[in-house]
């Protein structure tokens, strides 16, 4: 993972997502990527108020958003002493986009020929990133995207936990964090009974994973409750996790709109970084 993109807003808690960039960044003297990033309002040109048209963000606003969120990002990275990415400098390094302000739909694009995205936590809370960031990462760049958590993890990647429900989407996830996967000191392969869709068992994936040299195994809990994301979170804790792998959006997002699902309810609590893919 050597190029990470993180989209940036100037407000609330961004310094634990550009802290969990920044540990991605430190295991592969990655370039760390930050732009600003803003909803897909459109672009209104100031008028007579007496007329009534609202003018969400005027160029002008832009232009100043644009520049806090690229303040806060060089400020940070300043702070840890990262170096700014130029010719001849190796290791971890990083830079800013552009100047500009950019919509969730730009980030969809952009992030493609990035490794991985980092975000926050979208649980709806003021100065959280937005639920339309993450499923603009999720469902446009085709990379794996890591919710960071509200508070920086104290470690990353040591215990890795895969919550595997046989699904496209899982197994994308999967070969996405296989280069953290790799540096894992233990890997658990997490399965709910009766949940998931039909395909190969989480002991056929920690198979996989060892002939990769990886220190896998497979464990399978009851769900009493009927309530995945809940009992992943919960079990993920109780073995110390500190990355969890999981597809996103396995149901619909009409579906969990409406009815819950484990995406859903991982993106609104996990307290620790989560890769997902679609």
């Amino acid at each position: 993972m050597k190029s990470i993109l993180v989209p940036i807003e100037d407000h609330g808690n961004v310094e634990s997502q550009l802290e969990t960039a920044l540990q991605i960044g430190s295991l592969f003297d990655s370039y760390v990527e930050g732009i600003a990033i803003t909803p897909d309002y459109p672009v209104v040109l100031p008028v007579d108020i007496a007329i009534g048209v609202p003018s969400p963000i005027t160029p002008e606003n832009r232009i100043e958003m644009a520049r806090a969120c690229r303040e806060r990002f060089e400020a940070f990275m300043s702070a840890k002493q990262v170096s700014r990415a130029a010719a001849g400098i190796s290791g971890l390094s990083s830079g800013w986009r552009q100047d500009g302000l950019m919509e969730d739909a730009y980030l969809g694009a952009y992030g493609r020929v990035f490794d991985a995205i980092v975000v926050g936590r979208p649980d709806g809370s003021n100065g959280q990133t937005r639920l339309s960031t993450v499923e603009a990462a999720l469902f446009e760049t085709g990379r794996p995207v890591l919710i960071a958590p509200p508070t920086p993890a104290r470690s990353f990647g040591e215990t890795a936990v895969i919550a595997w429900n046989r699904s496209t989407e899982t197994a994308r996830a999967v070969l996405g964090a296989m280069p953290l996967l790799k540096k894992a000191r233990r890997i658990v392969v997490l399965e709910l009974e009766d949940w998931g869709v039909p395909g190969p068992s989480g002991a056929e994936l920690a198979r996989h994973l060892r002939m990769h040299d990886m220190p896998a195994e497979a464990m399978t809990v009851p769900d009493p409750s009927s309530r995945a994301g809940e009992t992943i979170l919960k079990e993920a804790a109780a073995l110390g996790c500190d990355l969890l792998v999981k597809g996103a959006y396995t149901q619909s997002r009409l579906r969990q709109m409406f009815f819950g699902g484990a995406t859903s309810h991982i993106l609104g609590n996990a307290t620790v970084p989560v890769l997902m893919a679609h």
